[in-house]
């Protein structure tokens, strides 16, 4: 009987260091990292139906509804085929929860907590080289010349879902929801 690979969860709320522990967990243990952030801007910036769906919830600080992402990440993970991966910022309602059930069984569920001002700071400090993904943050990792990339010598941008007020609604809304799924997790 053929082994199935490893398949993991990582929760956190934005801004947590999932996609920084996701990395890591790559190099020292091979789980392919899935991060349905990335999967939803990359959807965004090439302009996809899914890309274009989720513009309209992004923009105003709303989660993106549990059909569209989980028809995205279930359809990620199916292609993956037997590599092993780990899950950051999916599932994030009880919905997504029984999508992914259904479909992959877990064989961990990792989470981040991290107080909200903390979150707050760093989300709103944070700015990205677009070209790349090459992220800077104002407090704590700057770029040698005040809004320009190392690299390039290209102006930075921040995120729409890292300014201030959208970042507040971010942040309440991941509590509301991902609560049940926090629970969920513990009891299983």
């Amino acid at each position: 009987m053929a082994r199935r690979a490893f398949q993991a969860v990582i929760l956190g709320p934005p801004g947590s260091g999932k996609g920084t522990i996701s990395q890591r967990i790559r190099e020292h243990f091979g789980l392919h990292p899935v991060s349905c952030g990335d999967l939803l801007r990359d959807n965004m910036c090439r302009s996809t139906v899914i890309g274009r769906q989720a513009q309209v919830y992004v923009v105003q600080g709303r989660l993106v509804p549990d059909d569209i992402v989980s028809g995205m990440i279930l359809s990620e993970l199916r292609a993956l085929g037997p590599t092993p991966w780990l899950l950051d910022g999916y599932p994030r309602s009880v919905v997504q929860v029984n999508a992914l059930a259904l479909h992959f069984p877990l064989d961990t569920v990792l989470e981040l907590q991290v107080p909200t001002a903390i979150l707050q700071q760093r989300l709103t400090s944070r700015w990205l080289h677009p070209g790349s993904g090459r992220i800077y943050n104002t407090e704590f990792n700057q770029p040698l010349v005040q809004g320009v990339d190392d690299i390039t010598g290209e102006p930075l941008t921040q995120r729409e879902d890292d300014r201030p007020k959208t970042v507040a609604r971010r942040l309440e809304l991941y509590a509301e929801c991902t609560k049940p799924v926090i629970e969920y997790y513990m009891y299983v």
